[in-house]
């Protein structure tokens, strides 16, 4: 008798870990897509090195953001 109740403790705890894990997974998947795909045309010099980027000013038209989260974005 007391060997069942624990093996159903043990898997209604397994249940319910199973079912966090995949809500976590499936919020961490929609939050990674939301973010893939909004990028911005520029970004300003304080958000390239805010994320880790520095400002390529050697190249021809606008400076380049390099490194860093908006690596390769022009800034303006």
């Amino acid at each position: 008798m007391r060997i069942r109740r624990i093996l159903a403790a043990v898997f209604a705890t397994a249940a319910l870990a199973g079912l966090g894990l995949t809500g976590a997974a499936t919020a961490a998947t929609a939050t990674a897509t939301a973010t893939a795909t909004v990028t911005p045309a520029s970004v300003t010099p304080g958000e390239c090195t805010d994320n880790g980027g520095t400002i390529d000013r050697s190249t021809p038209v606008l400076p380049t953001c390099r490194g860093g989260m908006y690596d390769g974005q022009t800034v303006d």
